[in-house]
């Protein structure tokens, strides 16, 4: 159920920073192209994007927990972006999908996309019992 949840998260994330024409990230739908297919799209770019950064993700890392205590865990910007446009270059392959026009760009939207997870993550949360 944490996967579904996490998928619904990420693709509603990932709308919202299409949203903004700067960032020079887009969605293209499935054809035609209408509401229903757009949605589709977003879950199943948000499931690559849950997969690739679970998987390969998790190896970065691990491998750069060293970075992460000298940057004090900002190289995990950088990350987050290198994984988002992983999840843009796997899907580039068919006609659908997502790009990600500049690595810069793709900083600043893994950076949006991290902030509402955030916040999605604080209000998902289950509460603890009190005794």
């Amino acid at each position: 159920m944490g996967f579904l949840i996490r998928v619904v998260v990420n693709a509603f994330a990932i709308w919202v920073v299409t949203l903004i024409p700067a960032l020079q990230v887009s969605v293209i739908a499935f054809p035609p192209g209408e509401t229903l297919q757009l949605v589709l799209t977003l879950l199943i770019v948000a499931a690559i994007f849950a997969l690739v950064n679970t998987i390969i993700g998790t190896v970065i890392k691990v491998l750069a927990f060293p970075i992460y205590i000298l940057t004090l865990g900002l190289i995990g910007l950088i990350i987050n972006a290198f994984l988002l446009w992983l999840t843009g270059w796997i899907t580039e392959f068919w006609d659908w999908g997502l790009r990600v026009e500049s690595f810069w760009w793709g900083v600043v939207a893994a950076i949006i996309i991290a902030l509402i997870n955030w916040v999605f993550g604080l209000i998902l949360r289950p509460q603890k019992k009190r005794d």
